[in-house]
């Protein structure tokens, strides 16, 4: 017979910390404000004051703040009372939206996880399962930004970010964007299975690389057996006022990393390959608990078809907005350098971070790129007005 339990009381005193924040682990140095509601491309705090918001969350909320064919879809999720069943059994919204992604793509299936990391891990394990055991090396980029997660922060142009964690994945190489020499030297070694590159490096500076340095990349991997994986976690899905920045080069990858922007603010991540790619993979091969349930694939459908929709809007803001920056580089010379395109741009000048605090303090909100550099990431659904509006404060943050 079982002893009778002993009562225990497990009752846990309340606390109330002085700070709530300091309980969050402090890998972040998140600013003053307390967010508590959006509308369009502003946020607001708790004490009413209103920002305008040139970082749409780093990418993520491409479609601002309180978009209602979103919310439609998520209220219709929840509605539905399926929010999660896992990857052993089907659901629609996963499949219609995979359908979305393979018909505007040159991929033929879709992997979903949840972050932009998640899917550097997948596309590395896809290309390395495809290329065999005689080819496990991955070719990354100086300057590139791929994650932080252990493969994908091995693939990421950043000691400072890699020594704490030492030893990384191995098998990971370096090369420079536009030394095609360099590449077809490392590439004819015989042991690459993919080359990994981002169109636009966004978080190295906001750097787009050249059109022909990717058609080489996409010729050589061809000359050599390699594959060629794109990342467009933050690129993808508009931002640059294509559905894919990789379009106005003319060359598909064979796998493309999408992620940021995907689910309208909800986690979620996307790996596109080609049938080539996928043929290899079995059941077992790789997995994820909650990547594309209904709930997130039900907001990422609805995202994407808006994202779609206003294509040729971004198009024209992004006219709009690289006049008001050349102008503004015209007008301040520490400036030394505008690029980018869409709703993506990294202006070069000294003490980014410091213009960065200034601007807060004005009402706009913005971040960086590396030291010297500020990024600009409005929503792809600002107006007009708030665009000028943005860059009247930008030039205010400089000029102090």
């Amino acid at each position: 017979m079982l002893a009778e339990a002993k009562s225990i009381d497990t009752t846990i005193p309340a606390q109330t910390p002085a700070d709530p924040a300091a309980s969050l682990l402090g890998v972040y140095k998140p600013a003053a404000p307390v967010f508590v509601g959006g509308e369009g491309s502003e946020l607001i705090a708790d004490d009413g004051r209103r920002y305008l918001d040139f970082t749409s969350g780093i990418a993520v909320n491409a479609l601002g703040y309180g978009d209602p064919d979103v919310a439609a879809a998520i209220r219709g999720a929840l509605d539905a009372g399926v929010v999660h069943t896992s990857n052993l059994f089907r659901t629609a919204p996963a499949a219609e939206l995979a359908a979305w992604l393979t018909a505007r793509s040159f991929a033929d299936r879709v992997f979903f996880c949840n972050s932009g990391a998640e899917a550097t891990e997948g596309a590395i394990k896809f290309a390395r399962k495809w290329a065999g055991a005689e080819k496990r090396e991955i070719v990354a980029f100086r300057g590139g930004f791929h994650g932080r997660t252990m493969g994908a922060l091995a693939a990421t142009d950043r000691p400072a970010y890699q020594e704490p964690f030492a030893p990384l994945m191995p098998g990971v190489r370096f090369a420079e964007v536009g030394d095609v020499q360099a590449l077809e030297a490392r590439l004819s070694w015989g042991n690459v299975a993919a080359v990994l590159l981002e169109p636009v490096q966004a978080e190295g500076g906001v750097r787009p690389v050249p059109a022909e340095f990717l058609q080489a990349v996409r010729a050589l991997c061809d000359k050599h057996g390699a594959l060629l994986i794109l990342d467009e976690v933050q690129t993808g899905l508009g931002r640059t006022g294509w559905l894919w920045a990789h379009e106005t080069s003319g060359i598909t990858p064979d796998i493309m990393t999408l992620a940021k922007p995907l689910a309208g603010g909800l986690p979620m991540g996307a790996v596109l390959v080609t049938e080539a790619v996928a043929s290899v993979m079995q059941p077992g091969d790789h997995g994820s608990t909650f990547g594309g349930g209904p709930l997130v694939a039900s907001a990422a459908l609805a995202t994407c078809r808006k994202i779609e929709s206003i294509l040729p809007e971004v198009r024209r803001k992004g006219t709009l907005l690289a006049d008001l920056l050349g102008a503004l580089a015209l007008r301040n010379p520490g400036i030394r350098a505008v690029r980018g395109g869409g709703m993506l741009w990294g202006i070069e000048v000294d003490g980014a971070a410091g213009i960065v605090s200034r601007a807060l303090e004005s009402g706009l909100l913005l971040c960086s790129a590396g030291a010297d550099v500020v990024r600009l990431l409005p929503p792809l659904t600002i107006g007009d007005d708030e665009l000028r509006r943005g860059v009247a404060l930008l030039e205010e943050a400089i000029g102090c």
